[in-house]
């Protein structure tokens, strides 16, 4: 029976307490990385009010001056006023760092791992940094194959993000988060019933003093600047009955870490797929791609984004298990909620033979140490904000559709009578 309901996702900016810690850690892998690609990371980073701490294990050859890359990005994120209680030249960046444990890294390492492209047996021998459970998803929904909440969530937050870097909107400060809630009815979106947008500002506009009078300016600034340039052309747009709300509490003026702590990790629904997938508990930045909590889920986005291109579902799920020094894993799982053309069992099957899920083998496919398209060593931090899948703006090898030839060709025979 047909069903009406509503759905909702929500994203933060860039200046966001804990993306900023997000940032930070994929700063530091970038860093790490591009000067010691053998490098094993796990950097965390914790904020408050003027201070950073850097903690985690990284075991590198590299001589990184991990302050400056803190203090570099939270500068260019937008925080360069100390009298905003958080600024990259005034707050103390404290780091506390240890090398990995060698029990973890003796099922991982391998000698050959960084030279000659590694042959299918040398790929076997080389385990999985840890045990856990991954997601990977896909949908027809929106171009870039991303269910419409979070893909709409992410490009108000950008643009919110841009309008404020480029003076456009001056008076916004870095923080800010979205929310977007999607009508849908018999599993298809075919309105938008609410926008919620709250974003930091000066206590003053201009000649604008009063309060009530910011908030309406911003409210009107938001909809010509960031909404309706967003939702321009889009096939699931704005109507009459669309409700949006903006600072809802009244004011948002005291934002970032002088608001509020932030901490690695702590948007991992954000990163993915806005909660219209299940999740494996596992955040992705700071980690380098041994770590399959995010190399692995690069993985199953890449698997769940060719079978959905390819036409063999309209909604796909690929999920992975793995061992602690194991690197086949444990399950494999391929979901398509009735809306495959193609038997799961055989897709399965066909998945495993075209596609590379052993750790060792993801990294080498997708070249994930030597950042592939990395801009002056940014690779990892790009992706720390704005959504790690559906970013049509990056060249993202787990985005790449280069295997819808092949599943086609392989299931050509397959399908569902």
């Amino acid at each position: 029976m047909a069903r009406r309901y509503l759905f909702t996702s929500e994203s933060v900016t860039e200046g966001h307490p804990d993306k900023i810690c997000d940032q930070i850690s994929d700063a530091i892998l970038d860093a790490v990385l591009t000067a010691d690609p053998s490098s094993r990371v796990a950097a965390e980073v914790v904020t408050n009010t003027g201070l950073v701490v850097v903690t985690g294990e990284i075991t590198t050859q590299a001589n990184i001056n991990f302050i400056k890359v803190a203090r570099e990005k939270i500068a260019e994120i937008g925080y360069t006023n100390a009298d905003n209680g958080f600024s990259a030249n005034s707050c103390s960046v404290l780091i506390a760092l240890d090398e990995q444990s060698p029990d973890i890294a003796q099922g991982v390492t391998s000698a050959q791992e960084q030279r000659e492209k590694l042959s299918d047996d040398q790929l076997d021998q080389i385990g999985a940094g840890d045990q856990g459970l991954m997601f990977g998803y896909a949908c027809n929904e929106t171009p870039e194959l991303m269910p419409l909440p979070i893909s709409l969530a992410h490009r108000l937050s950008l643009k919110l993000s841009q309008v404020r870097k480029s003076g456009e909107l001056d008076y916004l400060g870095p923080d800010g988060k979205t929310q977007v809630t999607v009508a849908y009815d018999d599993g298809k979106p075919v309105g938008i019933d609410t926008i919620l947008i709250s974003t930091q500002h000066t206590v003053t506009i201009g000649e604008l003093t009063d309060n009530a009078d910011v908030q309406a300016k911003i409210k009107a600034d938001l909809m010509a600047s960031v909404v309706e340039p967003v939702f321009k052309g889009a096939t699931v747009g704005l109507d009459e009955n669309t409700k949006f709300l903006v600072n809802p509490t009244g004011k948002f003026v005291i934002g970032g870490p002088q608001g509020d702590s932030g901490l690695t990790g702590r948007k991992i629904i954000i990163d993915t797929y806005g909660g219209y997938s299940r999740h494996g508990g596992g955040a992705f930045s700071g980690k380098d791609p041994t770590k399959v909590d995010r190399s692995a889920s690069y993985a199953c986005r890449y698997v769940a984004k060719n079978i959905v291109a390819a036409g063999l579902a309209d909604k796909c799920e690929v999920q992975v298990s793995y061992a602690i020094g194991v690197a086949r894993p444990m399950s494999v799982m391929i979901e398509t909620f009735g809306t495959a053309t193609v038997d799961e069992d055989r897709l399965e099957e066909v998945v495993l033979k075209n596609f590379e899920l052993r750790p060792a083998g993801i990294i080498q496919a997708f070249d994930l140490r030597n950042m592939p398209g990395a801009r002056h060593g940014r690779f990892y931090q790009e992706v720390a904000a704005y959504g790690h899948f559906g970013r049509d703006d990056l060249d993202l090898p787990w985005e790449r559709l280069d295997k819808v030839d092949i599943l086609k060709r392989e299931l050509a025979t397959a399908a569902i009578a």
